[in-house]
């Protein structure tokens, strides 16, 4: 449900302009969990362009909310750079979120155009996560590197390197640790591995997407705040869009960490991992 169609029940199927409508407005877009900050700046837009404007009707008012609310997700290019080959990829986030399972999808969406991919499984820490990557690059027509579990990461990820510089691949998609004993290790390990790429191929273009469940709000946010700060950041995936989640999220993510959201993840299939288009999922959240 949109939110004016929550709005609309609020106020009983019409809607005034007066004070009562936009604290009305600034709850339902915290709830729908743009937070506080963002929501505000919103309203406070809106309320100004509707004076600007002149607008009275809920269409215009509609219309004035979803370009504000575009204007907030537009904040790079949401495209990858794949412009060298190889290209690097990493993806990180904390277990759970569907990293392995976008991998996959994304390998899978890049085999599609021709591409070359390797799939780098340098999650050696998780039990079993090098032999799901393995299935997910059988699925996706990928290239695998990888070791025994417990095997150093940088180690599979230096013969990632070296084994796509000798195939001539297009893409590396790196898999990593979403949990290791404590937070440091992980963010120093995150750390290791970009210098392995800077290193073994300082002319690649370099991708670093963080994964996020929608499902999980405002600790989404937190989390890419933690992860920005260690691993810059070029792009957001966010995964579990499939109807449960209060899509407002995305818009408090790039508006506050200024990172694009690339991809978006709206089901279980191969086929269900989206380029991000502000402007058409602004349509479906207002």
């Amino acid at each position: 449900m949109g939110f004016f169609e929550k709005l609309k029940k609020a106020f009983s199927g019409s809607i005034k302009l007066d004070e009562e409508f936009f604290e009305a407005m600034e709850e339902t877009l915290i709830l729908g969990d743009l937070g506080v900050t963002v929501a505000t700046d919103a309203v406070e837009q809106l309320r100004a362009a509707i004076k600007r404007e002149h607008l009275q009707t809920e269409d215009e008012v509609k219309d004035a909310l979803r370009q504000i609310l575009a204007e907030m997700l537009q904040v790079g290019d949401t495209a990858l750079d794949l412009s060298t080959k190889p290209s690097v990829v990493m993806m990180i986030g904390v277990n759970g979120v569907g990293k392995t399972t976008t991998i996959g999808k994304l390998g899978h969406r890049l085999r599609q155009e021709g591409k070359k991919v390797l799939f780098c499984a340098s999650d050696t820490f998780r039990a079993a996560a090098a032999d799901q990557l393995e299935i997910w690059a059988g699925r996706a027509g990928a290239e695998i590197v990888r070791q025994s579990e417990g095997s150093d990461p940088g180690a599979v990820l230096f013969d990632a390197m070296q084994a796509a510089k000798a195939r001539g691949t297009d893409v590396v998609l790196v898999d990593t640790a979403g949990r290791l004993h404590n937070k440091q290790n992980l963010m120093n390990e995150l750390a290791k591995l970009r210098k392995i790429v800077d290193r073994e191929a300082p002319e690649a273009a370099k991708e670093t997407l963080l994964i996020l469940d929608a499902t999980t709000g405002q600790n989404g946010l937190i989390q890419a705040k933690q992860f920005k700060e260690t691993a810059g950041l070029t792009g957001i995936v966010l995964t579990k869009l499939d109807g449960t989640a209060k899509g407002g999220i995305v818009v408090a993510i790039a508006r506050e960490l200024q990172v694009p959201v690339k991809y978006i993840g709206v089901g279980e299939g191969i086929d269900d991992l989206k380029p991000f288009d502000a402007e058409e999922y602004v349509r479906e959240l207002v």
